[in-house]
Order: structure tokens, then sequence, then C-alpha cells
């Protein structure tokens, strides 16, 4: 196996990722297997290849996707592993160093053969793998050849890359100096990075109107494109119908003439998939049944009186594609019984991909009966009681089998009217538009007589001929050659089934020399298929063949087809002037058919066609540069009867210039009348009146739009550019999907693509269309091959047609939506790309490349400086933002503990005058008290920690000491015995048990950093702290003294300590920030007392109250309620520690509803917990009495914006159980100042607006109506305490700002806190965060900086004092706002409208690195939907924020690290990714 694949390997050798193939040709599997056969070749695919090899000499670098190894398509190249190999991640890691190694130096030139690199490698391996490694080296030696060097191969000996698995070497991706980018993800950013840098197309000229309404681009036209200089088109004419005696005057009459005079003649042979003849079917079976089938239709269905089919009605034809005998008899049945037959195909599923489109036509057209065989009946899906289900969208229909043996004889004396063709609708041929929708084209029986004769004179069809027919007889060119004409001419029609088709392509051929056929009507694919099976055949003679109609000869890619096959049968006697392309369509029937030429006339024509400027809609025939130009073929000339001109496509039905391209509109009594049921779509259609440039009409019959773009070229040639239904307008420059489709095709290996089948199709982001491209790839196709066909494919598309790729995605063969004969169904295609559901296996985004319209990155105005007036409080006409909670100075209570400067004090206090009065009661998972503590016993405990710690410790006053305790009565008890010893307490989260390794580490850190002499905690903790486990995580040596408090001393402290100074510290309370910073700050005595007023105050909290806390008591304010604030208040705290939430998710709402709590407290995390756990299980909570109707405040404790989508969930969905939808808000603080807001009791409610976003990323705070476009609802993040001071500053010039701008928070408060503690002595760096002064207006307070950015708003609400209220709204952290294009962005915003597109992603986080948007996502799905997220998302972020996105990572749920206030981790997400550790499902770089 290795042998060939190295062999294979070297064929392919000499092409790398991005280089071009040499000398392709466009059918290989045909050409190479003729060696004496002078190739024409294809003029595409030289294009092609001339176009890679300029992008060669381009150099251009693609970084490959990374995805893990499930997803990776198992190949044969996979399924070999050397022995002893690991599949495991380290061993592809140390391989790729390996490779890496192998192939170093960029262009050293020094060169050495590939075979001495291959043995000196050989030679230094060992055993089996070391065959397999020689020969891997020798692939690479073959792949390096890109660059004008060789480069010369060292090759070391490493142990870890002991033989590895295969996929490795896909996964290496070549860069254009020939050196392997690792996968490592930092080198593949450098290298998309570098990519980028590249000058793209010129930039367009920006265009801008400030109205803040940010304009994208307008693309001004470009000067130098080319416009069309003809002379204005005239109408051309066909010959004459010649009107031939023996005619028959309608196609029954054609029938029943037929039917009697030569009965015996075949009409029909229809083969079985083994190729031999099934049945035929003759002239006189034809007529008797038919006629049969018309006497049951009008007289055995429904009554006599109410029968249930009139004649004029319309009934559904519904046949299989291998029983067209049956069809036949159907159709000419309906035509004898005067009933309008709609043809369509046989529903397989209860939801086939056009099927409800197709019912919703047959609902339109007013269809009650479908007409079947019998076979196919039986194989429609039955329900259990053996009916047939209503298909999705279809109205009720009665199934009625055609076969003879069901229907009754005609009486004798009964014979079908047959009258000469008229005006009356003969039959509704469907067609499906580009949006997927199904309308019905009538054509009467005139239109269908007149079209038959046209045909019959076009292709000079005569009695007795034979036609082998490929084609879908029951629409468009099968219908009217094999099942019309050849009626009216008694010719024999040999059905070829697409089943047939399937297992032998050359059926067809071999057939027209068994039968001697004159004629033969296939598709492009007919004719490729057959090439690809093609054996050099012996029995093969095509010479009785006088015509092979190419039924979509208009397509662009049908003339290689049509070469091709030439090229290779012209030795088994076809001749040239046979091969008859034609253009048809649904409306126009058929447009031009090329005839067959006579002896010795001259060849038909060619046009060598510029791709600018068809892009641009003029013809310029392209001599000198050959790399982008399409090559057409004409379709012969106008239809005998008809006439024929150009129109412009949009507007006005003007008539074109002569070197223009445009819509082809005939004129001709043989097309299509009507939609059915759509007047006003037919008239666009059907009653078209040209206009010359002078405005008149050019003829007084209207003509058809045929849906078919080009123009009649020298000597009446008709050429066709493509569809209107493909037309993508990307730019303002017109690009036709049949082009693109072609251009894919040509690239090498052009058996890639399975079976051909690439779909096209532009969908709009941004306001322009972006083109997609999904190919089939085939089975056996690697990593590598996939992505170098792809990266060669998006540069052909970029040379050839000068119009970038928005998304290439390769799915795995056969998965694509199918119409019923095996073409692709683009709008269904369309529609799963954007739903998220088509499931490719490889993507390849590149928004950078073609989205040229953003909008123009922001350049920064200059501020408004101290220069410009101050005037009271306003800035340059604006308030300045700045508010106040209540002034505590004016604030007379009767507050007991104010007299009191230490919190110690005041417990002891307490424990005097009130000592049995509880201040605290922790319950536990299932709700019950698990403990509980009055002021005495807290006292008596806390003396015995103080004594303790004196004892055991030796700790002098000022020492600092760790607190590592779970949530509870402990920690607090040690909180104040560390009060009482006079050292400062920290308290700490304890490591997880079930992940000692990770957190731990982060335990150690804060005692170290913290300077803490000794740790303080539980007996099982401390037990933990010496396990096996936590020890290989940190050294139990490496800690201070640990001592546990379970068992404490009996004895009291001589004398509890008394700070001498109320600003010493009190404690210093340490937390992760959400950018991954551990800080800790100080609180002094003042500040802890002060701040406990100030919550008291807000929350009116007394001793007779009780509150309930669900919150993490080690940091930021969840510390402050659950340790300080009952101490100083003096009210009843109900302790639930979050994680029991995790066991009973209904513990808190129970507990607050058993309390009858007004007051609780929350965090974000613990708010989703019962979202998303009780969300089905509120009638049971209620009926087991849960109330929380008495809840005033239930307060979010955050440090965040608010986020408005949770409360609002959770409002809603416990409305039921009586809970306040006001009662939720939120609090906000930070690290200069534990809580800055926090929604009070009196007071109004909290207040949302809608700001718009853009203007928002401008600093910017501009409001709108709710539900506007790019609209952001920010909720008030709750009152601000009192004693606090706000004013909103300019981060980088510090002055203060107005109302109407978003800037950062400034806060002035008697609870700051007095600076950050940190080890390294770095604080001078953040020296102004607690002491700012603003440069001008009030420049004397001192002020903190939050580092939050925010604004101040004045509402009309008045607060409890009559003053307006002010309402702090806060958007983001400072530090992580993104700075991109000029603009701020929060990665919230990006976050949400990522979460919101697409049911499978549960999860998102957006961080930046070297200026690219990295967006990570997890995926709650099978891997297999990862791919689909990558468009969907790089879409949503472009459309609504302007951005284009860099890198998509999907990940598994729960890899995007959340802090336990439930804060997404992003710097620590950031690093784990450059690091390679997220283990991603998928990574892809876009370009």
């Amino acid at each position: 196996f290795i042998l060939t694949n190295v062999s294979l390997m070297s064929l392919l050798g000499q092409q790398s990722a991005v280089s071009a193939p040499s000398g392709a040709v466009c059918f290989p599997s045909a050409t190479n297997r003729h060696p004496s056969n002078k190739v024409s070749c294809d003029v595409h695919t030289e294009a092609v290849q001339a176009a890679l090899a300029k992008h060669k000499e381009r150099k251009m670098a693609v970084p490959m996707p990374s995805k893990r190894r499930s997803l990776v398509v198992q190949t044969s190249m996979d399924a070999y592993t050397p022995p002893g190999t690991s599949s495991s991640r380290e061993g592809s890691i140390s391989m790729e160093h390996w490779i890496g190694r192998a192939i170093h130096g960029t262009s050293s030139t020094t060169t050495t053969t590939s075979s001495t690199a291959s043995s000196s490698s050989s030679s230094t391996r060992s055993g089996g793998s070391g065959a397999a490694a020689g020969r891997l080296a020798d692939v690479l030696a073959q792949h390096v050849h890109i660059s004008a060097h060789r480069h010369h191969h060292h090759h070391h000996h490493n142990k870890t890359g002991e033989g590895l698995g295969w996929t490795t070497c896909i996964k290496m991706c070549l860069s254009s100096a020939g050196v392997p980018v690792s996968s490592r993800v930092s080198a593949k950013i450098q290298q998309l990075v570098n990519t980028l840098k590249r000058p793209k197309r010129p930039p367009l000229r920006e265009f801008f109107v400030d109205d803040f309404e940010e304009l994208l681009e307008v693309q001004q036209p470009d000067p130098n494109q080319p416009k069309a200089e003809g002379a204005q088109m005239v109408v051309m004419r066909g010959e004459q119908l010649g009107v031939v005696t023996n005619w028959p005057p309608s196609l029954e009459a054609a029938l029943q003439r037929w039917g009697t005079i030569s009965p015996k003649a075949p009409c029909l042979t229809t083969m079985d998939t083994n190729g031999k003849p099934l049945y035929v079917l003759t002239y006189g079976k034809l007529w008797s049944r038919s006629v049969k089938v018309a006497y049951n239709l009008l007289h055995k269905l429904g009554t006599k009186q109410e029968p249930l089919v009139r004649p004029g009605d319309r009934v559904a034809l519904v046949f299989p594609n291998n029983d067209p005998a049956a069809f036949m008899t159907a159709f000419y049945g309906c035509l004898l019984a005067e009933v309008v037959p709609v043809p369509i195909e046989v529903p397989l599923t209860r939801k086939d991909a056009g099927s409800q489109q197709i019912g919703f036509l047959l609902g339109s057209c007013g269809v009650t009966v479908a007409l079947t065989s019998d076979a196919c009946h039986k194989g429609l899906p039955k329900s259990p009681t053996g009916e047939i289900p209503q298909f999705k969208g279809w109205p009720k229909v009665l199934w009625f089998v055609t076969e003879s043996k069901h229907l009754s004889k005609p009486p004798r004396d009964w014979f079908p009217h047959i009258k000469d063709a008229n005006q009356d609708n003969a039959y509704i041929e469907y067609k499906t538009c580009k949006d997927g929708s199904v309308l019905g084209v009538t054509v009467m029986r005139i239109a269908m007589l007149t079209h038959c004769q046209a045909i019959t004179q076009s292709c000079s069809y005569t009695e007795g001929n034979t036609i082998v027919n490929v084609l879908d007889f029951k629409k468009d060119v099968g219908l009217w050659h094999a099942v019309l004409t050849s009626v009216m001419n008694m010719m024999h029609v040999i059905s070829i089934p697409y089943a047939l088709m399937k297992v032998n392509p050359l059926s067809w051929i071999q057939k027209v020399c068994q039968y001697k056929a004159k004629v033969a009507c296939v598709k492009s694919r007919d004719m490729h298929w057959a090439l690809v099976a093609h054996r050099d055949q012996r029995d093969i003679n095509l010479s009785s063949l006088r015509m092979l109609v190419v039924a979509d000869g208009s397509n662009p890619w049908s003339i290689s087809s049509c070469d091709a096959f030439l090229n290779v049968f012209q030795t088994k006697g076809l001749r040239p002037e046979v091969i008859c392309p034609c253009a048809s369509s649904p409306e126009a029937l058929t447009v031009a058919i090329r005839r067959p030429l006579e002896e010795g006339t001259t060849p038909p024509g060619r046009g060598i066609l510029s791709m600018q400027g068809l892009s641009h809609g003029v013809i310029r025939v392209d001599s000198e540069e050959k790399l982008s130009v399409l090559t057409l073929q004409d379709v012969g000339s106008v239809m005998p009867g008809g006439m024929m001109c150009v129109v412009k496509p949009e507007g006005v039905p003007q008539l074109c210039k002569t070197d223009e391209i445009g819509e082809l509109c005939v004129c001709t009594v043989a097309t299509g009348s009507s939609y059915y049921g759509l007047a006003g779509m037919t008239k666009n259609t059907f009653e078209v009146f040209p206009v010359s440039n002078s405005g008149v009409p050019v003829s007084e019959f209207p003509f058809t739009r045929t849906g078919l773009l080009g123009f009649i070229g020298p000597a009446g040639l008709i050429f066709v550019a493509g569809k209107m239904d493909g037309l993508m307008v990307v730019g303002g420059r017109r690009h036709n999907a049949d082009d693109i489709v072609a251009t894919a095709l040509a690239v090498e290996p052009m058996k890639f693509v399975y079976r051909g089948r690439i779909a096209v199709f532009s969908i709009t982001v941004l306001h322009d269309e972006r083109i997609v491209v999904v190919a089939e790839q085939r089975p056996d196709s690697t990593e590598e091959d996939s992505f170098q066909w792809m990266s060669r494919v998006l540069q052909a598309i970029d040379s050839i047609h000068q119009v970038g790729v928005y998304c290439l995605a390769l799915v795995p063969s056969n998965t694509l939506p199918k119409t019923p004969l095996g073409g692709i169904h683009l709008s269904e295609t369309k529609q799963l790309f954007l739903e998220g559901a088509l499931h490719p296996c490889n993507v390849l985004m590149c928004p950078h490349t073609c989205v040229t319209n953003l909008p123009k990155p922001r350049q920064k105005q200059p501020e408004i400086g101290p220069a410009s007036v101050m005037v009271g409080n306003l800035v340059s006409g604006k308030r300045i933002a700045q508010a106040s909670g209540r002034d505590l100075g004016q604030i007379e209570d009767n507050d007991q503990a104010r007299k009191f400067l230490f919190l110690s004090e005041v417990l002891q206090w307490r424990a005097q005058t009130t000592p049995d009065h509880i201040l605290y009661t922790l319950l536990n998972s299932r709700g019950t008290i698990a403990s509980s503590l009055t002021c005495v016993q807290l006292h008596k405990r806390a003396e015995k920690i103080a004594a303790m710690l004196g004892e055991r410790g030796h700790l002098q006053d000022g020492d600092h000491v760790a607190l590592v305790y779970p949530p509870g009565i402990d920690l607090i008890v040690a909180f104040y015995g560390c009060l009482y010893a006079g050292c400062v307490p920290i308290t700490v989260r304890p490591p997880h048990p079930q992940n000692i390794a990770t957190t731990l580490p982060t335990v150690k850190m804060i005692v170290e950093v913290s300077r803490s002499v000794c740790v303080m905690t539980t007996q099982l903790i401390s037990k933990l702290l010496r396990s096996k486990e936590a020890c290989t995580a940190v050294d139990f040596r490496t800690w201070p003294p640990v001592m546990d408090t379970d068992d404490l001393p009996k004895k009291k402290p001589p004398l509890l300590y008394k700070p001498s100074n109320s600003d010493t510290l009190a404690y210093l309370d340490f937390s992760v920030s959400t950018t991954g910073m551990l800080a800790g700050v100080k609180m002094s005595h003042t500040a802890t007392s002060a701040f406990c007023r100030s919550i008291k105050l807000q929350c009116e909290l007394y001793p007779s109250r009780e509150v309930a806390i669900c919150l993490d008591p080690y940091c930021g304010l969840g510390f402050v309620l659950w340790c300080l604030c009952s101490v100083y208040s003096g009210h009843q705290s109900i302790l639930i520690p979050p994680s029991e939430l995790e066991v009973n998710p209904a513990l808190w709402l129970s507990a607050v509803s058993q309390y009858k709590v007004r007051d609780t407290f929350c965090s974000y995390s613990v708010m989703e917990l019962c979202t998303k756990g009780l969300g089905l299980q509120t009638d049971s909570l209620k009926s087991r009495g849960l109330d929380l109707s008495r809840v005033r405040t239930c307060v979010v404790v955050a440090e965040e914006r608010p986020r408005i989508a949770l409360t609002q969930s959770f409002s809603k969905l416990f409305k039921d159980l009586g809970l306040h939808p006001r009662a939720v808000s939120t609090s906000f603080g930070c690290r200069v100042n534990l809580a800055i807001c926090l929604q009070g009791t009196s007071g109004p409610d909290p207040t949302t607006v809608y700001v718009d976003m853009r203007a928002l990323r401008h600093d910017r705070v501009r409001l709108v109506e709710r539900g506007s476009p790019h609209s952001l609802p920010l909720m008030e993040s709750g009152k601000i305490l009192p004693g606090v001071r706000i004013i909103i500053a300019n981060p980088e010039t510090k002055g203060p700002m107005g109302e109407s701008h978003l800037g950062e928070i400034w806060v002035h408060s008697g609870h700051n806190a007095s600076g950050y503690f940190t080890v390294y002595g770095d604080e001078a760096l953040q020296s102004d965060h607690f002491n700012s002064r603003l440069s001008f207006g009030d420049t004397q307070t001192v002020w903190a900086r939050t580092g939050y950015l925010g604004f101040l708003r004045r509402t009309e609400l008045t607060d409890a004092s009559g003053e307006r209220h002010d309402a702090l709204y806060v958007v983001g952290a400072l530090e992580e706002a993104m700075e991109l294009r000029g603009m701020r962005y929060h990665p919230i915003d990006i976050e949400t409208s990522v979460i919101r597109t697409h049911k499978s992603i549960t999860e998102c986080a957006v961080f930046t690195w070297t200026n690219l948007l990295v967006v990570v996502v997890e995926l709650d799905g099978s891997e297999q939907e990862a791919l689909d997220l990558v468009p969907l998302v790089t879409n949503v972020v472009l459309e609504e924020h302007y951005l284009i996105v860099g890198v998509v990572v999907v990940v598994d749920i729960g890899v995007i690290p959340i802090n336990s206030r439930g804060e997404k981790q992003r710097m620590h997400l950031r690093d784990g990714f450059l690091a390679d550790q997220l283990d991603p499902i998928y990574v892809a770089y876009n370009m």
C-alpha cells in the first residue's frame, strides 16, 4: 500500500498547496488512455491552469484549519498506522516537530536529491517504522520543491516521534517558501496576518455621511470599466414555419391516426436496470389505453350528477422516472379527456426537498386527483391503516391508478372528442425558482402543437425515426421530443431510465448502436459520465447518429463536455456536425437549437469572451489575455416562426446594443402563456413589449422572457451566457453561477469533486451579495487533498472572474439535497447553509478578501479640552455626567453601631445587649438549618480563636492570616477571631476536591501574595492539603503553618485587641478579575464601617429583619453581606451556600418563601441555575406552596454590565410564584469600591434604556426606541449608595464628560478601598486607580477609577427626597473592551449576537489577537455540526458589528472558563488557545 501511495504522492508531488496543475486536461480518465489522440485541450482548463500558475509566482500561504481527529475523514492514508503508534495528541505534536525539523531552512541553496535524504533518514529510524518514515520523507521531499531553490533536509532521530500516524503529515500546511507551518495556533495566526497584510484590490473610494448613520461604502463605478459601444440590435426573425400537408391538426388527432392505421408500429421501448428491453408500447396500445384512461377520468370518478373531474380541470401526474409508458398513456388520456395534466415528481417521503412547494402549486391549481402507476402507488409511504398520508403542504388528493386492469372498458359507442388545437390549456409544466418556490407554466394546445411543428422542422424529424432519450420525459426537452413531437411524427423512442445510467453510464451509447438511432437527447453530464466510464469498447459505432441534442448546451461547462466527447468518440464514427446544443426554458419552451449541418458547410460559431467584460454586461472578444475568458458555443438560430430580441435584464425592457449582454425574449405562438393563477408575474414575463431607444415598441405582439442571458452573434447565431436565476451581482458586477461552477470543475484534480456535484449561490451579507461554493468531495479524499483543492479553487475564481469567494464548503459525497433526477437542489442547499444544517466536512471562509464595503475606520476626534468654557455644570452645552447617593452626614437615624469605630466593638456590644439574638442561620441542601449563631455564641467562639492565634500561632498584631473555609459559620467565626486578635484576615475559596490540580495553585498564590503567616481552616481541608494528590500540585512543606479550628481551646484570650487608629487595615479582599488578574485591595476599619452603614441605610436593615444570602463569601459585596452586615445592623442572615444548589436547585427560593424573606441577594450563576434547573418545575413548586410574593428586592451581586436577558427570563419564569417583576435588580461593584450601586428598598424601580450600538462604539450614547435596529437594552445597575459620588471621565484625557458620552466611571466615597495590596511593589502603576484627579473642572476631589465604562442619565423619576433620579448604566470593563477599526467593542455584544445565530451554540467568548477577532463557541450537538457554525458566526458578526472574524474556534461545552461570579475569563481562554490547550473540535482561519 505504501508504495502505491508514494507513487501517487510523487505524481502529485510537483504540486504544492498553491501551485498549478501541470498539463492537465479536462477529462484525464478519458484522454490518458488515448496517447495516440492529439488532445484538443479544453480552453477553460487551460485558463484555470494559467491562472493558478500566475498565483504560484505570487506565493500565498493559507493556514490550514485544524480539526479534531474524530472529525478528520477516515482515509486510506489514516487507516495505515505504522507499528507501535500512539494516536494521542502529544504524539501528533512531536511529529509536527519532527517534520518541522526535517524540512527547515527557508532558502538554503544547497541541494540534495530526495533519495539521499530519504536513505539517510531511513537509516536513523528504527525497525518497522523506519521505512515508513523514510517514505514520508520522500513524500515531503516531493512536496517541498515549491520555490526556486531546493531545500536542505536535516533529519533528527527523536524518540517521541517513533512511527506516528499519518494524519500529521496531512495536518501540515506548507507555506510559500516551503517551510511547513507548524500546527501551533500562534504560528498559524501569524501566517494569516502576513497573508492578509498583502495589498488587496485597490480600496474603494470611501463615502460617508455623518448623521451618525455609518453608511457602508457605496461602490463608485470604475471610470475605466468597459461600456457597450455597439449599435442598437435589431429583432431577429426565424425562417417561416413551413406547413406540411400531412401535419395533424392536433396531437390527439396524430395519436388517433397512428393508432388506427399502424397500430403495430413501436412508439416507446423502455429499459430495465440491466439495459434489457422491458416493454414495447405500440401506437395501437397507446391509443386504446389513452382512450380508456380518458373515459374513466370523465365517467368513473364521483357520481353521474357530480363527476369529480370535468374537462378543463387540472390533475396531477405522479409517475416514476423508470415508467415512461404509463406516463405517456396518462398524459394522452388527459389530452383526450380535455383535462389539464400537471406532471410532477414522485414524493418519496413526507418531507421531500421540494415536495412541499409542489404541494402549494397543486393547491393553487385546484388539483383533487393524482394519476399514478400501480408500482408507484404501492411504493408511496402509507399510514398504519394503509392510507396514503397527506404530504406536507399538499391538498387532499384522490389517488387514481391508470393501469388498464384497474379501469373499466369504455362502451362501444363512446369516443373521445377530438378537436383541432385551440387556445385551451394543454398541460402545466412546473418550474422551480431561485428561492425554491414552484410555479406552474401553462401551455395552450395550439402552442404545444406549434412547438412540435417547429421542433420537427428544425430537427428534420420524419416518420419512423428512432430517438434515444436519456432526459426526464415529464418536462422540458425530454417531454417535447420524446413524448410530444415523437407522437406527432410516429417516431420510436428508446427511453433510458436514470437508474440504468447510474449503473451503466454507457448504456445510451450502446442503445444508439443497437437500434441504429438517428437522434439522441442527452445532457452534458451524460456525455461526461460516458467518457469517464469508457474503456475503449470495440463494438461502439455512432455513425447512425445524425443529431445529438444536448439539452443544456447553453451552459458554459457544456462546451468542454461536447469537445471532450467528440474528441474520444470521433474514432467511433461520431461526426462533429452531429452535436446540436439547444437552449430552452420552461416559459419559452425551445429557445433555439443548432441544426445538424449538411456536409461541407462551415463549422458552428465559438465566442471567446472576456470575463471582465461580461461581468459589466459587455461583450468583448478577448484575444491576448487568455486567463479570464469564457468560451461559448452557439445554440443555432431563432426557431422557425419566431422572433427574438435581447433586452436589458433590469427595468424597462429596452433593446440592448449589439455588444451588450441581456435577457433573450422570443415572440412566437410556441411558448407558455402564463404562470397559473399569478396574473402579475405573468404580465412581467409573458406579456413583454420590448422598446427601442426612442421608447417605441418593436412589435405589436407580446414577447416572452426566456430567463436566459445572452446575445445574438454574427450570422444570427444565438449565444447564451447564463441564466437570470444564476445571476449574482457582487459589488455592482454580474457573475453567473454556472461560470463559477465551470471554473471550479476545471481545477485539478478534477475528479476531486464527486460526480461534478457543485452548487454555487449567493447570500446577502452586509448589503451585498456574497458567493458561496458548495461541493461534494470524493469519499477517498484526504484532508490535505481537500484543502489544496479549496485553495486552488479560490485562486482560480479570483484570477478568472476577479471576484472573491466568500465561503467554500465541502460536504461528504451524496449529502446535498437532490432534485428528482439527481441534480443538486439549489434553493434547498442554500436554505440548509443558512440554517446551519449542511454539515460540511471542510469550510474555508474568505471574508477578509471579499468584503470591501465595510464602513471607514473611525478617526478619533480631539476631545473637549480645558479651554472649552465650563459654565457651572456644563461641558460645551452638555450637562456634566455626575451623580451622588444620599449624603451620609445629613441622615439622622438612631444607628447605635455608629458610635463604635470598629466592627469588633459592635460585636462585643451586641453580645452584651442582645446576647441571644440570632445573627446567622446556615442551611444545608435539604433546606434544614445546619447551624446558627447568636450574638454571644459568635463573640465567645471568636474569643477562643483569638486565644488560639496567640497561643499556637504566636502571632503579633497586624499579621496576615488566610482563612480557607467552605461557605458557612466557621468562616465568620474565624474572621472575628482575627479581628479580636488584631490580625488581618484574608478569606480564600478552598480548593475543589474534584479539581485539586487547577484550584489549589490559586489558593497557594493568594496565600503567598497576601503574605499570610498562617492558614486557618477546617480539619477536612487541612487533611486535603496533606493528601497525595494535593502534594503533587503544591508541596505541603511550602505552606505556612496550617491550623485547624475544629477543636478550639477552652480559655479566653487575656485581653481583646483594640486598634489604635481606625485607618489601619481591617481585612484584605482578594479576587481574580475577568481578565485573569489577581488583585487584592486593602480595606481599612473606617471604610469597613462606612460600607456597612451605607448598605444598612440603602436596604433599611434592622435587627427584626431577615435577609437570605446565596453568594460566595470570599470577596467583594458577597463577603460583606455574608460576614459583616449582620454584625453591624443586627439583622438575621439566612446563609445558603451556592454549591448546595447544584444538589437542590430549589433550595434558595424555598428558603426565601419559607422564612418570608423581603430582601435576598444572589449571583448570576445562582440565577442561571434556577432558570435552567427549575424552568419546568414552577407548577410543582407552586403546589408545594412556594410563594415569592413578599420579596421586595432580589439583588444580583455583580461586577459587570447587568445581564438583562437573564434577569428578565428569571422574572418571567417565577412571576407565577408571586415574584414581583420589579423586585429583581442588580448591584455594581469593582476592585476600587466593592459596592457603588445597590437597589435599595425605597426609591424608584430600576430603569432600562435602549441605546444605539453603533454610537456606543464611538463612545457616544444615543437613546433609541425599543426594537429599532442596532438597539441594545441596558439596565440600570441599582441605585447609587449613600455617601457615594460618581463622575464620568475620559479614560485618556481624564477630563469630565458630558451626559451623552460613554466614559470611565470614577467614584469618591468613604468606603473606597485604600489601595492595592501587592507583593511586587508595582503600586506606582496603579496608584492613580485610587487617587486620580480630573484634568480640569473640579480638580480638588480625589477619585478612584473603577476601570469600567458607563454613562449617567437623569431620568424622569424622583427619588425619596424629591430630587430627579440619576441612573448609572455600566457598559463594560475598559480592559476587556476591544479596539478594532478605531472603534470600541464590548465582547458581550458580539457574543450575544453569536449565541443567537444557531441553536447548538450554548456559550461564546471573543477576544483579539494581533488585531484579529477570535470567536470561541461551545457546541452543544454532534461534532458534525461544528463546521456549520463557521459561516453563521462570520455572517452575524459582519451584519451586526461590521467586523470580520479572523478565527472561529469550535470547542466542547464547558471549555470557556467561568469564575465563581459566573463571569467569562476571556484572557485565560486566550492564553489557553494560544498555548494549544483547548483541544478544539475545529479551528477555522478566515482569509
